[in-house]
C-alpha cells in the first residue's frame, strides 16, 4: 500500500512537471498555414510597434503625456506578445514554471494596455477640458509615476492568482490550447476552485471598472468638443483612435475569457484556435496602425522617414 501511494504521487508529480499543449494535434488540418499566418502576424507586431516606438523616441515633438503613453502601449505589445516565436515551433510541450511564466506575461500584458488607455483617457479628458491648468497637472514627474503604476498594479494582481494557481494540486497535464493559459490550469486541478474563482471574478471586474471609467471620461470629453471647432478637432485627432483601441482590446480579450470559461468542447480546431490566438494577435498590430494613421503628428513623421529612405536609396 505504501508503495502504491508512493508510485501515486510520483506520477502526480510528473503530471505537473510539464504541460502538453494539445491545441495543434496531429489531426489538425494547415498546421504549416497556422504556423505561417502566426509568424506573419509576429513579424507585422514588431515592425509596426518598432517603427511607432522610434518615431516616438526620436521625434523631440512627441515628447509629450499623450505619446509617451502610446509609445508605452507598443511596448507592451512587444511584451506581451514576445512567446508568439515559441508557437511557429513543433514543440507541443512546456515546463510547469515556462507555463505558469507565460501566463503571467499573457494576462499582466492584457490588464496593463487596459490601464494604459485609461491614463490616456485621463490624459484627452485633461488636455480637452481643462487645456490651462494640463500641464501643471500633467508634470514629467507625474507622468514617470502613472507610467510606473499602470505596470505595477497589473503585476501584482497577476502575481496573486498566479501563486493561488501555484499552489493548486493539478490531477492532468493537457491543455486543449495553442499556449498556457490561467483557467486551462486551473480547471486540471483535483480539489475546489471556488476561491480561485472568486478572485479572478474581481481582478476582471476591477478591469472592467477600467472600461467604466474611460467610458464615463468620454461624456466630458464630447460635451467640450461640440462648443467649439478646436475641441472638436482635437477630439477626432486623438480621442476617436483611442476609443477603437479600447474597443478592439476589450472586444478581443472578452472573446477569449468566454470562450476559455464558456466555450463548447465540440468546438472545431480552426475556430478554438482563432479564439485563442485573436486577442493576441489583432490589438497589438491594428493598435499602433490605428493612431500611425490617424495622428497627424506620427503619420507625418512616418512619411518623412519613408520619403528619406527613399531619396537614399536612390533612382
Amino acid at each position: 500500500k505504501k508503495y502504491s501511494d508512493i508510485m501515486s504521487t510520483h506520477k502526480m508529480t510528473n503530471k505537473t512537471n510539464i504541460f502538453y499543449l494539445l491545441g495543434l494535434n496531429d489531426r489538425t488540418t494547415n498546421r504549416r498555414l497556422i504556423f505561417t499566418f502566426i509568424f506573419l502576424c509576429y513579424s507585422l507586431i514588431w515592425i509596426v510597434n518598432g517603427a511607432l516606438i522610434l518615431v516616438i523616441i526620436l521625434e523631440e515633438k512627441l515628447h509629450e503625456p499623450m505619446y509617451i503613453f502610446l509609445c508605452n502601449l507598443c511596448i507592451n505589445s512587444l511584451y506581451g506578445t514576445a512567446f508568439l516565436y515559441d508557437l511557429v515551433t513543433n514543440n507541443r510541450t512546456i515546463s510547469y514554471a515556462g507555463c505558469i511564466l507565460q501566463v503571467f506575461v499573457i494576462y499582466s500584458y492584457a490588464e496593463t494596455d487596459f490601464s494604459i488607455l485609461a491614463l490616456m483617457a485621463y490624459d484627452r479628458y485633461l488636455a480637452i477640458c481643462y487645456p490651462l491648468e494640463y500641464h501643471s497637472v500633467m508634470t514629467k514627474h507625474k507622468v514617470v509615476l502613472l507610467v510606473c503604476f499602470s505596470r505595477l498594479v497589473p503585476w501584482l494582481c497577476q502575481t496573486v492568482v498566479m501563486i493561488m494557481t501555484s499552489l493548486l494540486q493539478l490531477c492532468d497535464s493537457h491543455i486543449d490550447k495553442l499556449y498556457c493559459a490561467n483557467w486551462s490550469i486551473v480547471k486540471l486541478s483535483c480539489n475546489s476552485i471556488t476561491t480561485n474563482n472568486i478572485v479572478g471574478y474581481i481582478v476582471i471586474l476591477f478591469y472592467f471598472c477600467h472600461v467604466v471609467f474611460i467610458m464615463c471620461s468620454y461624456v466630458p470629453l464630447l460635451k467640450s468638443a461640440v462648443k467649439s471647432r478646436d475641441g472638436r478637432k482635437k477630439f477626432t485627432q486623438t480621442c476617436v483612435p483611442h476609443l477603437f483601441c479600447l474597443l478592439n482590446v476589450t472586444v478581443a480579450l472578452l472573446f477569449d475569457l468566454m470562450y476559455a470559461r464558456y466555450g463548447s468542447p465540440s468546438m472545431s480546431a480552426g475556430v478554438k484556435n482563432f479564439m485563442a490566438l485573436q486577442f493576441l494577435l489583432f490589438p497589438p498590430i491594428l493598435n499602433p496602425l490605428i493612431y500611425g494613421l490617424k495622428l497627424t503628428q506620427v503619420r507625418n513623421r512616418l512619411l518623412n522617414v519613408w520619403l528619406c529612405t527613399e531619396r537614399f536609396k536612390g533612382p
